[in-house]
């Protein structure tokens, strides 16, 4: 039986957990539908959004301790998500019951396995998993190389039979391509160098391991030339944590977007100048804010109060940066904009 509800005023307990969330942390949308039936193509995020003003608190409606928020409980296409009005106020809870699904009198074939809902769309960012990768400055000086091509050819492509220096037989036959990339900087700090971006440029895949090693391109996304970079491609999942924000103050900055646009929204990747070291996590929530000036009577420069104008998911976290998903925007996201913990309450 899975039953999980938030209530108002008091503190509720359930079979396993005490709901430690009142009226004042969670604040409902002012139109939230009085049920959802979770479909599949839903995530946490999307049916979050439905209900909260602010739907990184997800993890809050289900009551769930700190270690618990790291792997939420599972929602499954089907699965009833109610709306209850109560003496005490509003509660939230996944209906013990599961929507009754017509199927017309036609043959189906369909999989018996049914996967949970993601927190965030897993298609956005999943390629963004295994790449770019931030590694130190000759961090790519000793990895093995496209040595080249039999028909030495400047530019190869996908389906050319490339040769490398010697790649190590027990890493597997799937390797990336990778080039050293720009500096990543942070402009917090003097321009410091946090660490650089590797390009990721495509995907090879192994037929004979010896001294020379021969493989086949299977990838590209641009242009592969010899001497670029082998990287073993990792078994990298999405950890389907779910969405929330730190518990301490986070005070970071936007320093790059992928792809080199200028003007960034939904959907976009950015690197901030925060990871590890700074306690961000996968799964971590940050508010967008712009900083913005004006010419005052006098003709002096006047900093404006910042404003708010989206909201990012961290999916990947290295030591001093990280990648993040735009989720929101309400206007374009520059470089530079600070991101933060929502501060809902300041």
């Amino acid at each position: 039986m899975r039953k999980f509800i938030i209530t108002s005023t008091i503190l509720f307990a359930s079979l396993f957990f005490i709901f430690p969330t009142s009226a004042n942390d969670i604040t409902l949308r002012n139109d939230p539908p009085s049920r959802h039936i979770v479909t599949s193509g839903d995530t946490l995020w999307g049916i979050s959004s439905r209900f909260l003003e602010n739907p990184w608190q997800w993890p809050q409606i289900w009551g769930l301790n700190q270690e618990q928020v790291r792997n939420p409980h599972k929602i499954y296409p089907g699965d009833i998500i109610l709306l209850e009005r109560t003496l005490n106020g509003m509660q939230l809870r996944l209906s013990e019951e599961k929507a009754t699904i017509k199927l017309s009198p036609k043959t189906r074939t369909e999989s018996t396995y049914v996967s949970a809902i993601p927190s965030i769309p897993a298609a956005d960012i999943e390629p963004f998993l295994s790449q770019p990768i931030v590694i130190d400055k000759n961090g790519l000086a000793n990895a093995p190389y496209i040595i080249g091509s039999s028909d030495n050819r400047v530019i190869l492509s996908v389906g050319d039979t490339i040769y490398t220096s010697n790649l190590p037989e027990d890493q597997g036959s799937a390797w990336q391509i990778f080039r050293p990339g720009k500096a990543l900087r942070d402009p917090s700090a003097n321009n410091q160098i946090l660490g650089y971006e590797a390009t990721y440029l495509g995907d090879i895949d192994v037929k004979l391991f010896d001294d020379i090693s021969t493989a086949t391109v299977t990838r590209s996304v641009l242009e592969i030339q010899k001497g670029d970079r082998l990287i073993s491609a990792p078994d990298i999942r999405f950890n389907n944590y779910a969405p929330h924000a730190p518990e301490y103050f986070i005070d970071g900055r936007i320093i790059s977007v992928y792809g080199g646009v200028t003007e960034i929204g939904r959907g976009a990747i950015i690197t901030l100048n925060k990871g590890a070291r700074d306690g961000l996590e996968m799964g971590h929530v940050l508010a967008v804010y712009r900083r913005s000036q004006a010419m005052s009577l006098d003709r002096r420069i006047v900093q404006l109060p910042d404003e708010r104008t989206g909201l990012v998911f961290v999916f990947r976290v290295f030591d001093k940066v990280s990648y993040a998903l735009v989720m929101q925007s309400a206007q374009p996201i520059k470089i530079f904009d600070a991101v933060r913990t929502p501060q809902k309450y300041r």
